[in-house]
C-alpha cells in the first residue's frame, strides 16, 4: 500500500486501479476457460465414450470463443488508460460474455453428470470472483451477474439436463428449480460481497477529505511528499495538496515542512505559490492547502516543446524576478530555483503565467531568525552556484541570481548549463570552468545584449552579478527582444497546449532534477552526498 493511506480510492489513481482490476478478472476468466478447455480434451482422450459427450466441432469452438474475448479485454486493460465508463462497460459485457458462453458450452455438449455440474461452478466463480476484484455498488453487481446467470438458468430448463438423470418430468422441474435457487445464490452472494466491499470504499474516501477538501488525483511526488488535486467541498474551487510522506515524518521533516509553509504564505506576490491553509490528517500526516495550477512546469515546457523565442523568455524570466524580489526583501533565499519549480500557466486571456513553488530549501538571512543547518550543500546541481558549494553558510540573493542564469540559459539553450557523468564532475564546472555562451547549442545566434546578460548572471564572482532580482529584471525588460513578446501568438499556443491537454493529463508532474544534500560535518573526510526529488 502506498505510503498516504488517507488517500480516497476515487481518485484520479482509481481509473488505473479499476483498469487493472478488470484485467485482472479478463485473466481469471481466461484462466477458467482454458482449465475446462484442457480437461474437455483430456476427457476426450481419457474415455472411449467422450467423442459423444464431448459434443464434437461446436463444443471446441466454444471453448476457444471463451478464451478470445477474455484475453482481448486482457491485453486492452493492461494499455493506456481509458474512461471510467468504458471500463464499466468491458467489465460488465466480459462477465455476461463469460456466463453465455459457459452456458452454450453446456447447451452444446450431450448431456452428462460432470457438465451438468461444471456450468454453474464456472458461472458462480465468475460472479463471485468480479465481486472481489472489481469495486461496483450493490446494485450494479446485481444487475450485471443477474444478467449472467440468466443463460444458465435456460440451460437448467434444457430437456437435455433433466435426461442425463433419467428424471420424470416432475423431477425435472425440480431439477430446475434447484438450477434457479442456486443461480440466485450465486447472484445474491456476488451482490453482498460487492456492497461490502463498497462500503469499505466508501469510508476510505471519507478518511480522504482533508477538513473542507476531497482529494482527487495525484499531480506530483518528490522525497519529502506528494501533491494531490483536491475540491473544496463549498467552494468547488480546485486546490493542490501537499502531503508529507509517512516515511519523512521525522521532527526535523515535519519542522522543515512547517517552515516551508509559514515561509511562503508570508509571500504575496502573483507569481508565488499562493497558501491557503495548513494542518494534521486523523493520522497524524502534515499537509498543506495551496492554488492549484493547470499548466506545466519550465522543465517540462523546454523538454517537450524545445528552446524558447527571445522574447518569451525574457517575458517568464521577469516575473521570476519580481518573485524573488519580494521574498529577497523579506530576507528569504529560494535556495531552489530550477526549471522543475518554476510552474507556466495562463489565466482567462493572459498567457504565460509564472508562479514560483517549492520554497522548501529556502534559507532567511534575518538575524533572529531560526534556521536550517547552514553547514550543508543545499540546492540542485546543475543550478547550484559557485559560492553554494564551497561556502554554503554565505549564500545570499545572488545565489539565486545565478540559478536563474542556468535557468534562463536552459530557456533559451534547451541544455544545461553544464553536464557531468557524476555529480562531482557537475559541481566541478560550476567552480572551476566558464560556461560557453547559451547560442553554441542553437543553429542561429541569440540577442546579444541578452546572451551577455545571462553569462552576467552565471559569474563565478557574485559581485559580478546583478546586485539585486529587481535590477535584473529590469535589466531583462531592456532587452532589445523584451518588447517584441507576441501576446497573441502565446494565446495561440495555449489553446493549442489545452486542445492536446484534453487527450491526456497536462498537470502531471514530470520527473525533475534530483535536489541535492551534502553533508558537510567533518571537511577533512570526503563528504556524504545524499540526493532527493523535492
Amino acid at each position: 500500500m502506498s505510503a498516504y493511506s488517507h488517500v480516497p480510492a476515487d481518485t484520479g489513481e482509481a481509473a488505473r486501479d479499476l483498469q487493472d482490476r478488470v484485467a485482472r478478472l479478463a485473466a481469471a476468466v481466461f484462466i477458467m476457460a482454458a482449465v475446462m478447455g484442457i480437461a474437455s480434451i483430456a476427457t476426450h482422450v481419457a474415455t472411449a465414450s467422450a467423442a459423444m459427450e464431448n459434443g464434437g466441432v461446436a463444443h471446441e469452438i466454444l471453448h476457444v470463443a471463451a478464451l478470445m474475448p477474455a484475453l482481448l479485454v486482457w491485453l486492452r486493460c493492461r494499455g493506456k488508460l481509458m474512461p471510467t465508463p468504458i471500463v464499466e462497460l468491458i467489465d460488465a459485457a466480459l462477465t455476461i460474455a463469460a456466463c453465455l458462453l459457459y452456458a452454450m458450452m453446456g447447451m452444446s455438449a450431450p448431456s452428462s453428470l460432470s457438465v451438468a455440474f461444471s456450468v454453474p461452478l464456472a458461472m458462480s466463480y465468475t460472479l463471485l470472483g468480479r465481486s472481489i476484484l472489481v469495486p461496483s455498488s450493490f446494485r450494479r453487481t446485481l444487475v450485471i451477474s443477474a444478467a449472467g446467470a440468466a443463460p444458465t438458468i435456460v440451460y437448467f430448463k434444457t430437456e437435455g439436463v433433466s435426461a442425463a438423470f433419467n428424471q420424470s418430468p416432475e423431477s425435472g422441474r425440480v431439477f430446475v428449480l434447484f438450477g434457479t435457487v442456486w443461480c440466485a445464490f450465486a447472484v445474491l452472494a456476488a451482490a453482498a460481497n460487492s456492497r461490502q466491499l463498497y462500503g469499505l470504499r466508501a469510508r476510505i474516501r471519507e478518511i480522504g477529505k482533508l477538513g473542507q477538501y476531497t482529494l482527487e488525483t495525484k499531480i506530483g511526488e518528490g522525497g519529502m511528499g506528494a501533491v494531490y488535486r483536491a475540491t473544496h467541498a463549498m467552494l468547488r474551487r480546485p486546490a493542490a495538496i501537499k502531503l508529507l510522506a509517512k516515511d519523512r515524518a521525522s521532527e526535523k521533516d515535519q519542522a522543515r515542512f512547517e517552515r516551508e509553509v509559514q515561509l511562503t504564505s508570508t509571500l504575496t506576490h502573483p507569481n508565488t505559490i499562493a497558501i491557503f491553509d495548513y494542518g494534521r490528517t486523523a493520522d497524524g500526516v502534515f499537509y498543506y492547502v495551496m492554488e492549484y495550477l493547470d499548466g506545466l512546469d519550465l522543465d517540462k515546457l523546454i523538454k517537450q516543446h524545445g528552446a524558447l523565442e527571445p522574447a518569451r523568455a525574457i517575458h517568464i524570466l521577469a516575473q521570476v524576478c519580481g518573485a524573488l524580489s519580494e521574498a529577497h526583501a523579506r530576507h528569504l533565499i529560494h535556495r531552489d530555483i530550477k526549471p522543475a519549480n518554476i510552474v507556466l500557466t495562463d489565466r482567462a486571456d493572459e498567457p504565460d503565467v509564472v508562479k514560483v513553488v517549492d520554497f522548501g530549501l529556502v534559507k532567511t538571512l534575518a538575524a533572529d531568525a531560526t534556521e536550517s543547518r547552514s553547514d550543508a550543500i543545499t540546492g540542485t546541481p546543475m543550478y547550484l552556484s559557485p559560492e553554494a558549494i564551497t561556502t554554503p553558510e554565505a549564500v545570499d540573493e545572488r545565489t539565486d541570481i545565478y540559478a536563474l542564469g542556468a535557468v534562463a540559459y536552459f530557456l533559451l539553450a534547451g541544455h544545461d548549463v553544464f553536464s557531468g557523468e557524476t555529480v562531482v564532475e557537475v559541481l566541478s564546472r560550476h567552480m572551476l570552468q566558464e560556461p560557453q555562451p547559451p547560442s553554441t547549442h542553437l543553429a542561429k545566434p541569440l540577442p546579444p545584449d541578452l546572451e551577455k546578460l545571462v553569462l552576467q548572471c552565471l559569474a563565478k564572482d557574485p559581485a559580478e552579478r546583478p546586485a539585486s532580482a529587481s535590477l535584473l529584471r529590469d535589466s531583462l525588460l531592456a532587452c532589445e527582444e523584451a518588447p517584441r513578446y507576441n501576446r497573441a501568438e502565446a494565446l495561440s499556443w495555449w489553446r493549442e497546449y489545452r486542445e492536446k491537454s484534453d487527450v491526456g493529463d497536462s498537470t502531471t508532474a514530470s520527473p525533475s532534477p534530483a535536489t541535492m544534500a551534502v553533508d558537510l560535518r567533518g571537511r577533512s573526510s570526503p563528504p556524504t552526498v545524499a540526493t532527493r526529488v523535492d
